[in-house]
């Protein structure tokens, strides 16, 4: 047989199932920046880049000492050394009424692969997820290369984004395996009140369906918000949430993500089965890092925490006080989180009515501002901006930003 003769291979059906999205959008946005400004990237949402955020320098510390250790250079258990599941159990699971042990627990690498964990044990190839609109895409590539069906459910601007239970209810049927929640939200930078959380727990209970709640972002809110752990409201509803170092420490590069399982009636155990099964595909996550899980967890001084809520609640107040004057732009402030999303007005922009995915690419090949378009999230006519960037990163950003939409604005005067 010669080369020629090889058959074409196949690649496997899941394969050929998985895109995301954003990669999609992003790909297929040909354009270069202007050479003559340098660029300002306000979409990736990693609070490294400028090194205005950085994790503390006791983990530093911890770290280099668990390497000159060499107790952590093995293979860990598939779902975690049982002292950093120990520290997760204790640091989310204090409050009486969402208990945790560290069988509860489950290591993955990063948030993203813990997402990736709990999608694949709650849900199987012919049933149904619903999904936040507009919502972080990974959840959508990782259902559909499995077979999975992706409904939306709709959250809703004018109310700070909160989720339409009118949408969510619409949505569910006998295939539906469970409600995925994002709180607080990328894209939004929303934050649920109780009350709504309580609307949403009420949903699920009345059609039998466990949470899937997407806590990353926890107790990153600004002033006057209070996060919640939504497992904490309700003793009937089986709730699985992810969380992670990448956001809160600001080490998205250090890949260490985790499954907490709030199962008070035993609705869960073939699902936990799962997961222990479906952990086993690897061996196991990052060791150095869950060796000093301990130390980064229980030891962190609180003021870090709040010293980088300051932080960011700053400027997200520059980068939606600038936003507002720019013409034809509507942001919606955020309440927590790194993100704000941004709404372009058709009226006032008539060029990119109905096409976020233009604006996104003449602000990048005429003034090199980076941003996402909102279809990247389900949600045409917005645009998101990560607001990590030093403030004069931004007012660099946004002086451009209002020189484009002026250039595009239409009086409607």
């Amino acid at each position: 047989m010669t080369m020629s003769d090889f058959p074409v291979l196949k690649a496997s059906a899941s394969s050929l199932r998985t895109t995301n999205p954003i990669r999609q959008i992003v790909d297929g946005m040909k354009t270069v920046p202007n050479p003559d400004l340098a660029d300002i990237r306000l979409s990736i949402g990693d609070p490294t880049i400028f090194g205005n955020f950085s994790v503390p320098d006791s983990v530093n510390a911890a770290l280099v000492e668990a390497i000159n250790s060499k107790k952590f250079n093995g293979y860990p258990p598939s779902t975690g050394y049982e002292s950093a599941r120990a520290a997760i159990a204790k640091a989310y699971g204090s409050d009486p009424r969402a208990p945790l042990t560290p069988a509860d627990v489950i290591i993955a690498s990063g948030c993203s692969g813990a997402i990736e964990l709990a999608i694949s044990a709650m849900a199987d190839e012919g049933q149904n997820i619903l999904l936040p609109r507009p919502g972080f895409s990974l959840y959508q590539t990782i259902a559909e290369a499995r077979g999975v069906e992706v409904r939306h459910y709709d959250l809703v601007a004018e109310k700070n984004w909160e989720a339409s239970i009118e949408s969510i209810e619409a949505l569910i049927d006998a295939k539906t395996a469970f409600i995925l929640i994002t709180n607080p939200s990328n894209p939004c930078g929303s934050n649920y009140s109780e009350a709504h959380l309580l609307e949403l727990l009420a949903v699920a209970q009345k059609h039998r369906l466990p949470i899937f709640a997407d806590e990353i972002y926890a107790d990153m809110v600004f002033s006057g918000q209070t996060f919640t752990h939504i497992a904490r409201l309700s003793t009937d509803v089986p709730v699985i949430s992810a969380g992670g170092l990448a956001k809160r420490f600001m080490v998205p590069g250090w890949r260490l993500g985790w499954l907490t399982i709030h199962d008070r009636h035993g609705q869960l155990a073939q699902i936990r089965d799962g997961l222990n099964r479906l952990s086993q595909l690897v061996l196991g996550a990052n060791s150095l890092l869950q060796g000093v899980l301990p130390t980064i967890l229980l030891e962190t001084e609180q003021s870090y925490f709040d010293n980088n809520n300051r932080m960011l609640e700053e400027l997200a107040n520059t980068t939606v006080e600038a936003i507002r004057k720019i013409p034809g732009l509507q942001p919606i402030a955020p309440q927590g989180a790194m993100y704000v999303m941004v709404k372009i007005d058709p009226v006032a922009l008539p060029e990119f009515a109905g096409n976020d995915s233009r604006f996104c690419e003449r602000l990048i090949a005429e003034q090199s501002v980076h941003c996402l378009p909102g279809a990247c999230f389900g949600v045409p006519g917005y645009f998101r901006i990560v607001f990590t960037s030093p403030k004069e990163k931004l007012a660099e950003a946004f002086a451009r930003m209002a020189d484009f939409c002026r250039k595009y604005h239409v009086s409607q005067e």
